[in-house]
């Protein structure tokens, strides 16, 4: 098993934190794990994304051409990534900043509005979690209780206030992609 997850919207979106704990997770899974991050100097604003393979053997090569799944959180990256999802992939859109449809009928595609989601829990700050636990359910890759359990070991001092929401907009998220 392999499979190559592509996460990507802007800066602030908290897109690296969502790749970094899906890997994390699957390191402590027991798999073997690539985190390769990319974003542009500007940061908060500018193109943001990451890349996270998880394998049951060693992984020849960290680069991703079509990756098996991908979380598009803006339009710049519905627009370069949806194309590259490997056909039977899984494609999470940030519906509430995403308003065109995929035009791929070979994908399994969950339209999610993380930002009213996110809104409705109290924070923009989570709509990242929401779309991460969508994907972690759609594709059962790990359990879920293994990325909180990842959060709760790796969440750093200053952000620990944040824990309980984000693992509630990881379940509110997964309960999307059980429907």
């Amino acid at each position: 098993m392999q499979e190559e997850i592509l996460i990507s919207g802007f800066g602030g979106q908290g897109t690296l934190f969502a790749g970094q704990m899906l890997a994390y997770a699957a390191m402590d899974a027991g798999f073997h794990v690539t985190w390769i991050p990319s974003y542009g100097p500007e940061i908060r604003g500018g193109r943001s994304r990451c890349t996270v393979i998880i394998s049951d053997q060693e992984i020849g090569s960290p680069l991703v051409r079509h990756p098996s799944a991908a979380i598009v959180m803006s339009i710049p990256s519905m627009e370069a990534f949806e194309p590259a999802v490997r056909p039977g992939g899984v494609l999470v859109v940030n519906a509430s900043l995403i308003p065109m449809r995929s035009q791929r009928p070979d994908l399994r595609v969950l339209y999610v509005p993380a930002l009213e989601m996110a809104m409705e829990l109290g924070s923009t700050r989570v709509a990242n979690m929401i779309c991460l636990g969508a994907l972690v359910q759609a594709m059962s890759i790990l359990p879920l209780e293994t990325i909180e359990q990842a959060m709760d070991r790796y969440l750093g001092e200053p952000h620990r206030q944040w824990l309980s929401l984000n693992k509630e907009a990881l379940r509110r998220g997964a309960s999307l992609a059980m429907q």
